[in-house]
């Protein structure tokens, strides 16, 4: 099990899970969401709906928007983790998934992590 009192996502960096590792249980993405602020987990009563983090990002212009989304871009690609992205004129909307495990893992997280520190 993974250990969280003290970690530091941003010196973390993702890896390559398989299919067969575990993803996390509610209790530890609820543990790991107090580590990324402004993240949010989907509610899904579905039980085949793969969970995902979320969060809006508003800006003052599409100028600032896609700048933000170059940044972003830039630290997934590094990370090779990559987040479904929605764009509007002043709005980004990211989600994170593992969908080689169909659930969360701490890449996840290490990237919303690194994201909030832009």
């Amino acid at each position: 099990m993974h250990e969280l009192p003290n970690i530091d996502l941003l010196g973390l960096s993702c890896k390559n899970y398989t299919k067969n590792e575990l993803k996390f249980s509610t209790a530890k993405i609820k543990e790991l969401l107090k580590l990324v602020s402004g993240w949010e987990v989907n509610q899904s009563t579905d039980e085949s709906a793969i969970p995902f983090i979320y969060r809006d990002f508003k800006f003052k212009d599409y100028y600032q928007t896609l700048a933000f989304i170059n940044a972003v871009v830039w630290i997934v690609h590094q990370e090779d983790h990559h987040p479904e992205i929605t764009i509007r004129y002043n709005t980004c909307h990211i989600e994170f998934s593992t969908h080689s495990i169909k659930g969360l893992s701490l890449n996840d997280f290490i990237c919303a992590a690194k994201i909030n520190h832009i």
